[in-house]
């Protein structure tokens, strides 16, 4: 074989594969077919993170005045902004180093589209090559809606593409990229209408989350139509304005807005790949993985989106590190997905780690829930920033912690700390004696984690 670990695909699972398998020694080779990093940091997390760094700083500044700060009426230079976000992708490229930690790690880098032509050998732009295991981390991309005007639509990466910023936006899909999106153009001043399928925006968050996410929207102005009937189809008109149609609960519905955003679906990048050559088998656009991340090819792994598991960047990195052990040393590491936080930057910020209520109490009905508003906590106060809660899920006992779900000014770090302790293995009563810096908004965790250990119920405060 010409390497012992062949990684398709240079995205953050494709790069924490190669590392790993290149650490463990073995003979590692990458395949990709555009730029280092994949959608996240060149199109997908890293931009969208600087527009809602924007979004942010937009809203401090109209906030200043409240805090004795006078200022003029600011306006966005979006031309601006955009090579902000392209500045700063090339600055994290920088950062991680790719490049030179192929060449410490003696890691050769194969450049073109890679397909199988047996289950040890991949066709790269014509070239072949043989290993001894393959990792597949081809990641996914934007679906595009089947209805007519379609292709006036732009994707979530053609954002960065928008010659202007637009003074009205839809956007089809609440879930976390359609939820960030919304929240940017909303504060950078775009009316914005979120529209939805499903009965509540943000569907794999706990049921609260979602809920409190959807009234900050709507108080700021964001119209959210969820349990929509379907989307009927996009019109160009001679001015360039689009007239988007669909059947809303109060029957059809129409918008004529600046620009139009799908951000419904997020498919895995597996045509093209030649999987039946290999006899990979596929399921619902995407290849069913064991837990040790093993295709129906035993040495053939899958890590990312392209499993179907989870469309994270966090479960891809600990995803690509879990396959490129299993290709090296034999299948004996699992991935826990329970313990990985997630969360969108939106406002008000939103995050999840372990089992929402409803699972929760879906398996044990005596589990026991407690919630403590933001507002109960020092720094939201100081910040004027008290719009959120923190939900601790434990076991009957209260000892074990199953889930954590937050809304609120920096949620995401809130519930970083707690999926830290809930790896550790920490229970509830070590939480609570836990001394949490003041005034900071992760003090909210000690508060209720006491409150848990109290027996307080979910509505008490």
């Amino acid at each position: 074989m010409d390497f012992d670990v062949l990684v398709i695909g240079a995205g953050p699972a494709g790069m924490a594969a190669a590392t790993r398998a290149a650490e463990l020694g073995a003979r590692t080779a990458v395949v990709e077919r555009a730029r280092l990093g994949g959608t996240c940091v060149n199109s997908g997390c890293v931009p969208t993170r600087v527009l809602a760094k924007t979004a942010r700083l937009y809203r401090e500044v109209r906030t200043a005045r409240d805090y004795g700060i006078v200022v003029h009426e600011p306006a966005v230079d979006w031309p601006q902004l955009i090579r902000r976000v392209r500045t700063t992708v090339d600055r994290v490229l920088d950062a991680k180093g790719y490049g030179e930690a192929m060449q410490r790690l003696d890691t050769t880098l194969l450049e073109g589209e890679a397909s199988f032509i047996g289950p040890n050998e991949v066709s790269i732009d014509g070239r072949t090559v043989t290993a001894t295991s393959v990792i597949l981390c081809v990641g996914g991309s934007a679906r595009r809606l089947p209805i007519p005007g379609a292709e006036h639509a732009a994707l979530p990466s053609d954002v960065l593409d928008l010659p202007d910023l637009p003074g009205s936006v839809a956007i089809i899909g609440g879930g976390h990229t359609g939820a960030q999106l919304a929240t940017i153009f909303d504060a950078l001043g775009s009316r914005v209408t979120l529209l939805d399928l499903a009965p509540r925006i943000l569907t794999t968050e706990d049921s609260d989350v979602s809920t409190a996410v959807t009234e900050g929207f709507r108080s700021r102005g964001v119209r959210v139509d969820v349990g929509i009937g379907g989307v009927d189809g996009i019109e160009k008109h001679d001015d360039g304005a689009l007239e988007i149609r669909w059947q809303g609960t109060g029957g059809a519905q129409s918008a004529r807005v600046g620009a139009v955003v799908m951000a419904a679906g997020w498919p895995a990048n597996i045509h093209g790949l030649g999987l039946e050559a290999a006899g990979i088998s596929t399921a619902r656009g995407a290849i069913p993985v064991d837990n040790y991340l093993r295709s129906n090819v035993p040495h053939i792994f899958v890590a990312g989106d392209a499993n179907g598991t989870s469309m994270l960047v966090q479960a891809a990195v600990f995803e690509g590190e879990t396959a490129a052990e299993n290709a090296v040393l034999g299948a004996h590491r699992t991935t826990p997905h329970h313990l990985l936080p997630e969360g969108g930057f939106t406002d008000p910020d939103y995050a999840g780690v372990g089992l929402t209520e409803a699972m929760a109490r879906e398996r044990d009905a005596e589990c026991a829930v407690v919630v403590v508003p933001y507002g109960a906590v020092e720094r939201p106060i100081i910040d004027d920033r008290e719009q959120g809660f923190l939900k601790l899920v434990t076991d009957r006992h209260r000892e074990l912690i199953l889930g954590a779900h937050a809304v609120g000014e920096n949620a995401v770090e809130v519930i970083q700390a707690v999926a830290s302790a809930m790896a550790a293995g920490t229970d509830v009563a070590t939480l609570a004696r836990v001394k949490f810096a003041y005034p900071t908004y992760s003090a909210i965790i000690g508060h209720a984690a006491r409150k848990a250990v109290r027996g307080a119920g979910k509505d008490s405060w």
